[in-house]
């Protein structure tokens, strides 16, 4: 899953903001979404199966869908305002 990860960064609260692959690696289109993984760096990190997309990018290449994805995922003011669009806060 690690191979996954085209983006990560932490909040000061903990939780990890990702770009994750959800295409085959080596296949095209990509695509990708954005998620908060508010279990990151707890013991329950483990646990259960990804998080639930905040947004979604489609694109020719990871670079793409990493360019297409990284604004929002570097902005907090959007990632609280989509978590809170999508009831997971």
């Amino acid at each position: 899953m690690a191979d996954d990860i085209l983006y990560q960064r932490f909040l000061s609260q903990g939780p990890a903001v990702r770009i994750r692959r959800t295409s085959e690696a080596g296949v095209a289109p990509v695509t990708a979404v954005l998620e908060v993984d508010r279990r990151a760096g707890t013991p329950r990190s483990m646990e259960g199966g990804p998080s639930p997309a905040l947004s979604h990018a489609e694109g020719a290449s990871e670079a793409e869908v990493v360019a297409l994805l990284e604004p929002t995922a570097r902005d907090d003011r959007q990632i609280a305002q989509l978590m809170r669009e999508k009831r997971l806060r």
